[in-house]
């Protein structure tokens, strides 16, 4: 967490503060606080504040967006590298109510084809989701040309930007979206802490129900804690910040992908142009990628990868076999706001020793 979130955090909970649904002076300062922070996220993403839907993070946003905008028709649209999130709350939605998926191919940097996202939609379309970046591999997607279309077409669309938010440059009203899920811990707000922005005059009906916070978008008590710690990670990205953390960020990331690509049965997966800026994923022929973290955790490094045998799921990464290259031998490498060169460095050393090691072991 960004020092700024936590203290942030850490004053707010030394204070008084009540109920920000009551009209004591406890509850009125705690609604103030709360709406202040509104103001401060909708500032940083191009929204209105009564577009901001406060949530527990992007899967609880993905989960009220698709629940909220399904109903409207019975296909969901989606594209197979779509966080799990996305897919299956979409799953739930079609199991619980009836109707369909239908999938949308990408391509071998895997990015979305907008021409065949116009075959997909048709008069029964309820909802597109779409990402900004994706999560594995870092590319980013034509999210003007889908808001574009779906516009056209008169169909709501999604935008998932949990991993763009914070890394790139997000304008709301500018790119027209209906919904789209933030999540703060991405960007080193607090975890536990998100938003849903909802396009001004869009109605949906709300996920949790019994009470009427958030304007009746999202009942229960609110975490203002997490709220104020999300608002002050916003402002951190203030005043050219965020300009300043992306180039930083693509710098480390290059530095990364020119190091372990210069290794033999090494390459970049996804789209090494148009991507985000802080995440790369590489691909290491010959060697399981459970081993590959196990030795960079004992270097100190902290990575992931998106196969089955390093993850909770037990199915290869389905972004990677969405692609059509190797999904069991993936290796996820993210950098941060707090990231120095020396992270880097260190990095780009342990890799080749680790490679050659298990390498060594195998043959």
């Amino acid at each position: 967490m960004r020092p700024e979130a936590a203290e942030a955090m850490t004053r707010w909970l030394a204070r008084s503060h009540g109920d920000p649904s009551r009209i004591y002076a406890e509850g009125m300062a705690t609604r103030v606080a709360i709406e202040e922070a509104r103001e401060r996220v909708a500032h940083c993403f191009g929204a209105r504040s009564r577009e901001v839907v406060f949530t527990s993070g992007a899967s609880e946003s993905i989960a009220s967006a698709t629940w909220g905008a399904a109903p409207r028709g019975r296909t969901i649209v989606l594209s197979p590298v779509e966080h799990s999130a996305v897919r299956e709350s979409s799953e739930a939605f079609i199991d619980h109510g009836g109707g369909r998926l239908r999938e949308v191919q990408v391509d071998g940097a895997g990015a979305v084809d907008v021409d065949g996202l116009r075959a997909a939609i048709d008069d029964d379309t309820a909802l597109v989701h779409l990402q900004w970046g994706n999560h594995e591999v870092g590319t980013v997607q034509p999210v003007e040309s889908a808001v574009a279309l779906c516009r056209e077409r008169g169909v709501l669309i999604h935008v998932d930007a949990a991993q763009a938010n914070g890394h790139l440059h997000i304008d709301f009203r500018a790119l027209g979206a209906d919904l789209m899920s933030l999540s703060a811990h991405k960007f080193g707000g607090p975890p536990g802490a998100g938003a849903l922005l909802v396009r001004r005059g869009l109605r949906l009906r709300p996920l949790i129900v019994g009470g009427d916070q958030e304007r009746a978008r999202r009942a229960g008590l609110e975490n203002v804690p997490a709220v104020v710690g999300f608002a002050a990670a916003c402002d951190a990205l203030a005043d050219g910040a965020l300009d300043d953390e992306i180039g930083r960020a693509r710098s480390q990331t290059r530095q990364v992908l020119t190091a372990a690509t210069a290794l033999a049965g090494v390459e970049a997966y996804g789209d090494v142009e148009n991507r985000l800026p802080h995440l790369v994923c590489l691909g290491i022929e010959g060697v399981e990628p459970q081993a590959v973290l196990l030795g960079l955790d004992q270097a100190g490094i902290a990575a992931h990868s998106g196969s089955a045998c390093s993850s909770e799921a037990l199915e290869p990464s389905p972004v990677l076999e969405a692609m059509g290259v190797d999904a069991h031998r993936s290796l996820r490498v993210s950098v941060g706001w707090n990231t120095t060169d020396d992270d880097i460095d260190a990095f780009t050393a342990a890799l080749p020793r680790v490679i050659e090691g298990l390498r060594a072991l195998a043959g």
